[in-house]
């Protein structure tokens, strides 16, 4: 697609800070990732421990590869006028959240029960 219209700078630079906050939102999950493997020993075992903050970093990763992608596809969107992307992104991004939240919760049950 060749850019047929300049955007209105305001919808520019909001799409800039969304694209922000999907690398803050990216930062977070990698520290608490790394966090949880190397600062937390007492939460559930090594290789749980492992798991989760390995699924944290690797969701980090996605979720700022993700913002990059969804910040291209709106800044052409904004260009040519055609549609906004749909969230596919956010429903990808929430499921895995909510995944490794569950293996989490799973993890502190274990440790409540064995203790």
């Amino acid at each position: 697609m060749t850019e047929t219209t300049r955007p209105d700078e305001r919808f520019t630079l909001a799409s800039e800070r969304t694209f922000l906050a999907w690398i803050r939102t990216s930062l977070g999950l990698m520290v608490a990732g790394i966090a949880l493997i190397h600062v937390v020993p007492e939460f559930a075992n090594e290789t749980i421990r492992s798991l989760i903050g390995g699924l944290l970093v690797v969701l980090a990763g996605t979720a700022a590869a993700a913002g990059l992608s969804r910040w291209h596809v709106v800044e052409r969107a904004l260009r040519t006028g055609s549609d906004m992307p749909g969230s596919k992104h956010l429903v990808a991004l929430t499921t895995v959240v909510v995944l490794v939240s569950a293996i989490a919760v799973i993890a502190i049950i274990a440790d409540a029960l064995s203790a």
